[in-house]
C-alpha cells in the first residue's frame, strides 16, 4: 500500500497548473512507466512508447517542472536519468469536481488507467506463456466485472475497506521472497438508471 509520504495529493485550486501539465497522455504515461519499472532515460522511454527520444525528453522536464519526477542517480555521464516523485497521485474527488478542468483531467487519468490494464493483461499472459510467471500465479490472477447496488456511503465503506486490507496484505508480504508486482485496478463508477423508453440491455457486466 503507498502510504502518505510516497503519496503526491493534488488540490485543483492550489495545484492547477500541475494538473494542466499532466492533462497529456504521453505525460501521464511516462509517470506511469518510471512508477512502475523505476528509473529510465528519455531514449529508454523513446524505445518503450515509440515516440521519439527529444520528444520524451521535453515532457520529462515538463513533469519535472511540476514535481512529478526528478533526475535519478546517473549510470554513467551520457545521458540523464529520471525518477518519480511519488509512487500515487491522488486527489479529493469532490473538490476535483468542482470545475470543468479539473473533471477532464479525472476523465482522461481514469482512461490511462484502462489503457495501462489492458497493457498488463498483454503483458501478464506474455509472461505467463514464456515461464516468467510460475503456474502458482495462474489461479489467484483474473478480472473481475461486477454491478452491485450500493448507496454512496456504502461505496464509501467498500474503498476503505479494500484500503485497509490491501495496507494488512503489502505489509506482511514486504520482506517475501516470492512476492510480485500485482496490477490492481478496481473501480466504483455508479450510473445512473436508463430513461423511460431507453435501451435496457447495454451495459449488463457479468462474473
Amino acid at each position: 500500500m503507498v502510504s502518505d509520504e510516497q503519496r503526491r495529493v493534488l488540490d485543483p485550486e492550489r495545484d492547477a497548473a500541475a494538473l494542466k501539465a499532466l492533462t497529456h497522455p504521453l505525460r501521464i504515461r511516462l509517470l506511469g512507466l518510471l512508477r512502475q519499472d523505476g528509473p529510465a532515460t528519455a531514449s529508454e522511454l523513446a524505445v518503450r512508447t515509440g515516440e521519439s527520444s527529444a520528444s520524451t525528453s521535453y515532457h520529462l522536464r515538463v513533469l519535472a517542472k511540476y514535481a512529478f519526477v526528478a533526475e535519478a542517480e546517473h549510470r554513467d555521464g551520457r545521458e540523464r536519468r529520471w525518477r518519480a516523485v511519488h509512487a500515487a497521485t491522488s486527489w479529493s474527488g469532490a473538490a476535483m469536481g468542482a470545475s470543468p478542468a479539473s473533471r477532464a483531467y479525472v476523465g482522461m487519468s481514469r482512461r490511462a488507467q484502462i489503457e495501462h490494464l489492458e497493457a498488463s493483461l498483454v503483458r501478464h499472459e506474455a509472461d505467463v506463456d514464456a515461464g516468467r510467471l510460475g503456474q502458482e500465479w495462474v489461479g489467484p490472477s483474473g478480472i473481475s466485472d461486477l454491478l452491485p447496488r450500493l448507496t454512496p456511503e456504502s461505496l464509501t465503506e467498500l474503498w476503505e475497506a479494500l484500503h485497509r486490507k490491501l495496507d494488512e496484505l503489502t505489509t506482511r508480504d514486504a520482506a517475501d521472497p516470492r512476492a510480485a508486482q500485482v496490477v490492481l485496478l478496481t473501480a466504483g463508477l455508479p450510473l445512473a438508471p436508463h430513461e423511460s423508453g431507453a435501451r435496457q440491455d447495454d451495459g449488463e457486466g457479468g462474473s
